[in-house]
């Protein structure tokens, strides 16, 4: 083993990995070897801003711009084939890594220098490793970089693990990728036993002894995919609230996106802290929909990112929101992250009663299989893939997920372009998945321009559905 392996080796290991989770042993190759695999030969990136058509507010904050961050890395295989993969993701400094005592300029600060550091880790391995196996390896020493970055740059808040993985992101997209073109294969083909070498409790718990990810994702997409439009905590809803018209010639209000795109799927971000507020918006976004579409088959996500204090204010909410519109109440597909993502800090703070009358999913909290455990313990059923916390990590969750009976769904992160082909490739390849969350068409569409031909009823749908059957090319699908 080269020296300089084996330093990192032996500094990574002394790197605490997550809350509680205590000091854990680097990860190192394992002598089983897949059949193939890929080397990295070299890594580029750069980052790409935009401005929003109009803020998007969640958490109680609203956003107005985004940066991506992409990816290319150039890797061989031992037969002697080489290819470029590309991977791209939205930084998402406020959703990732939110702060009240730091500016957006300075978490996306850290966030810019962190990449570079991941750079550099990722282009030094030289381990020949299926992607999955490369990311397992390599995380812990992403998320020393980000202590190491936390700690040069003085940030009154350290890097939390959710955004080194939003961060990684798109350099394990590029390997995924890369990895998928070099074999002529849509990487979700990639995922055998054969090819990955090893099988899923190398990753995930003994649980999956003897088992592929192969089992658990479909080597062809379905033909096409609800999408979930979002609803901002700003957005106008009815004609009145509309204060400030964009006048672009895209819908402005609820109605005007339902009757120009077909919806049938909306998600509904609530504040978690104002129960009448929340109520009253539901029962009014129902109500307009309903009015706009009368003959949908509506169905809602109701999002708190965070804010509920306890199960009761979910109770309180589901009880009140039949009470006044016993449709809406029956519209509800899923609950999504009511209460802090910290889950450990408050143990107490059980969800098996609002579980018992509709799914209640983790998002913010689901950073690994240890979290997902927990918050099933505590009455969690469902949990929610993205594209923005890798997809090894994707991957290896959509397994967990179906293997414990729990309601999977794919959420995004304002995901334009790449990211949003990436996004929507993991929708239509998870089985019983059949809904995405779609909304850069709706607050940054300058983003995908020249993506919305390329990929016809994927940016754009008139139905309220997205065409998937054509995410079937070599790697992830999103650039040749």
């Amino acid at each position: 083993m080269p020296s300089d392996r084996r330093h990192f080796l032996k500094t990574a290991s002394l790197f605490t990995l997550g809350a509680g989770a205590g000091a854990q042993e680097v990860p190192q190759i394992l002598p089983g070897r897949p059949k193939t695999g890929l080397r990295i030969e070299s890594v580029e990136f750069a980052f790409e801003d935009f401005k929003y058509r109009a803020p998007y507010k969640f958490g109680g904050t609203a956003v107005d711009r985004v940066t991506l961050l992409n990816v290319t890395v150039r890797v061989s295989t031992p037969d002697g084939k080489s290819a470029k993969g590309f991977g791209s993701m939205p930084m998402g400094n406020i959703w990732s890594f939110p702060s009240k005592t730091m500016s957006y300029e300075t978490t996306l600060g850290a966030m810019r220098e962190l990449a570079k550091r991941i750079a550099k880790i990722t282009g030094d391995f030289k381990e020949t490793a299926h992607p999955i196996e490369i990311n397992h390896v390599l995380e812990p020493d992403y998320l020393k970089a980000a202590a190491d970055v936390s700690k040069e740059l003085g940030l009154a808040e350290p890097i939390p693990k959710l955004c080194t993985q939003v961060t990684a992101s798109p350099f394990d997209a590029a390997l995924h990728d890369a990895f998928g073109k070099v074999l002529g294969l849509n990487c979700y083909e990639t995922y055998s036993s054969e090819l990955m070498g090893q099988d899923l409790s190398r990753y995930l718990n003994a649980d999956f002894k003897g088992e592929s990810l192969a089992k658990y994702v479909t080597p062809k997409p379905r033909d096409w995919i609800w999408l979930f439009h979002s609803v901002g905590g700003l957005d106008p809803v009815t004609r009145g609230e509309l204060k400030e018209p964009v006048n672009d010639d895209m819908p402005e209000t609820l109605a005007d996106w339902i009757k120009r795109d077909g919806l049938q799927r909306i998600k509904i971000k609530l504040q978690g802290e104002n129960l009448e507020w929340d109520i009253n918006r539901t029962v009014m976004i129902d109500r307009v929909a309903r009015e706009a579409r009368p003959d949908a088959e509506w169905k809602y996500c109701c999002d708190f990112n965070e804010h509920c204090p306890d199960v009761n204010y979910l109770l309180e909410f589901l009880r009140k929101v039949k009470e006044q519109s016993p449709q809406g109440f029956e519209s509800i597909l899923y609950l999504e992250q009511p209460t802090k993502r910290d889950l450990r800090a408050d143990r107490s703070n059980l969800m098996h009663e609002a579980a018992k009358l509709r799914p209640v999913v983790i998002d913010e909290s689901l950073t690994d299989l240890e979290n997902l455990m927990l918050a099933r313990d505590m009455g969690y059923s469902g949990a929610c893939l993205k594209a923005c916390k890798g997809q090894s990590h994707a991957m290896l969750m959509a397994a967990a997920g179906q293997k414990y009976g729990m309601f999977l769904c794919v959420q995004d992160l304002t995901c334009p372009g790449a990211s949003f082909v990436h996004s929507a490739g993991i929708a239509s390849h998870v089985p019983g998945l059949s809904t995405i969350e779609g909304n850069a068409r709706q607050y940054v569409p300058s983003a995908n321009v020249g993506w919305v031909d390329k990929f016809p009823g994927l940016f754009e749908t008139r139905d309220g559905k997205l065409a998937t059957k054509q995410l079937d090319k070599p790697g992830l699908g999103a650039v040749g």
